[in-house]
């Protein structure tokens, strides 16, 4: 038992070296299900985000994962099995290079009652570490369930009506979830076919429909926008700002008063002003398209002086999320390249350091597999294009303070297919 949990603790080890997101103590739940998904694609083996948070002892759990469990983590450890993996650890027993002289052994005659204690220990620690090891919930069959959805409307905030049949399920525990994020979790009624949701921000999500903690049904739905929208994320529900309080003839932006105005203060804790351009063009496909923008972050007061900055693309998988800051800040940022990530804390993102006192042209473009990105025409990066069809829809750029964007460009196979400002 002691074993197989200092082997668990290893496996573990050598994934978050795989990652690259830094100390596991510092994931948030994005993080899980941002494994889970890179899980099933490389190992086909879906790990729901609670499985991976009791793994990883966010909850509490005294058990033992299953045997498909550790074997899917072996796997993506980069070994073919739990077995394969506890293997390599173990060292081969050396041949002993000169014979050793036998030595001589005195018995002592044994006590039954000490060899009955002893049979009877080691049965008990057999069964208790049968009983430990987790057999995993009961598959359910998923064809049991439906589970679809549709917009009340177009633009921010947007209700989605949820449509499913959880009649089958053994348990009252049915839930349905937003997208990737647990707390957008909701319990329903099994025996009714209606539920619904209030999306706050556009974007690609991925809706589901829980029995207990496994997913038997999901979907991707898009909440577009209706043209650009801009908001100020604040706690429990953003400040949506009107087209004419950030679209301008010559750019997107909005400037510190018209904040303040909100009764929104920059200090001590500048808020995060968001534009997003979701659903109003062609998805592009993300094998051959190019993008390119200029951005000017215009606020660099007390807390906002690493000049927190982002830009992303929104598709119907994992995002991509360029972000910028000063050049005294890059160990802050995190790059997202679809199924690639990485942490400033782990790599050097100095590239990523710009000077916002003049326009900052950022572009990216996929050719030959690769994705490379570049700033002020310099490429910084490169990543593989996933092995899959993934499709841009929408755009969507951060800064937390006051800045603005200019130049949007979107391009497919070299033809403009979205143009702004």
């Amino acid at each position: 038992m002691v074993s197989e949990i200092n082997e668990l603790q290893r496996c573990k080890a050598v994934i978050e070296d795989k990652l690259g997101w830094g100390p596991a103590d510092g994931w948030q739940t994005a993080d899980f299900e941002n494994l889970s998904e890179l899980i099933l694609n490389e190992t086909g083996v879906s790990l729901s985000t609670s499985t991976l948070r009791r793994i990883w002892g966010r909850t509490e759990y005294n058990h033992l994962p299953s045997g498909t469990t550790l074997n899917t983590l072996a796997r993506f450890a980069g070994s073919d099995d739990w077995r394969a993996f506890v293997r390599q650890s173990k060292p081969a027993v050396a041949e002993c290079a000169e014979e050793v002289p036998p030595v001589a052994v005195t018995h002592k005659p044994r006590s039954w009652k000490r060899l009955a204690w002893i049979a009877t220990a080691v049965v008990v620690v057999i069964l208790a570490s049968m009983l430990a090891f987790d057999k995993g919930e009961p598959q359910l069959e998923k064809s049991a369930y439906t589970f679809e959805s549709r917009s009340v409307t177009r633009g921010i905030p947007n209700s989605v009506i949820f449509t499913y049949d959880a009649s089958s399920s053994p348990t009252d525990s049915v839930f349905i979830q937003q997208s990737w994020d647990a707390t957008k979790r909701v319990l329903v009624d099994k025996n009714l076919h209606k539920h619904t949701s209030v999306y706050y921000e556009p974007g690609s999500y991925r809706a589901k429909l829980l029995i207990g903690d496994q997913v038997v049904q999901e979907h991707k739905l898009v909440v577009g926008t209706d043209g650009w929208s801009g908001l100020i994320d604040q706690p429990k529900m953003p400040v949506y700002l009107k087209k004419e309080e950030f679209l301008h003839a010559d750019g997107i932006g909005t400037s510190a008063s018209a904040i303040e105005e909100k009764n929104i203060a920059l200090q001590p804790e500048p808020p995060l002003i968001k534009y997003f351009n979701v659903g109003n063009f062609e998805p592009v496909s993300l094998s051959n398209f190019t993008f390119s923008t200029e951005i000017k972050h215009e606020y660099s007061e007390g807390a906002a002086a690493c000049q927190l900055t982002y830009i992303s693309l929104m598709t119907d998988d994992m995002p991509i999320v360029i972000p910028l800051s000063a050049k005294g800040c890059v160990s802050d940022l995190n790059l997202m390249s679809v199924d690639d990530y990485v942490s400033g804390k782990k790599a050097d993102l100095s590239a990523l350091g710009v000077d916002f006192s003049e326009w900052v042209r950022v572009s990216c473009a996929s050719s030959g597999g690769k994705i490379r990105y570049a700033i002020n025409g310099h490429q910084a990066f490169e990543f593989p294009v996933p092995n899959r069809p993934i499709k841009i829809l929408g755009v969507a750029f951060g800064f937390r303070g006051t800045g603005s964007l200019r130049n949007v460009s979107l391009q497919s196979g070299g033809k403009p297919v979205f143009e702004a400002l």
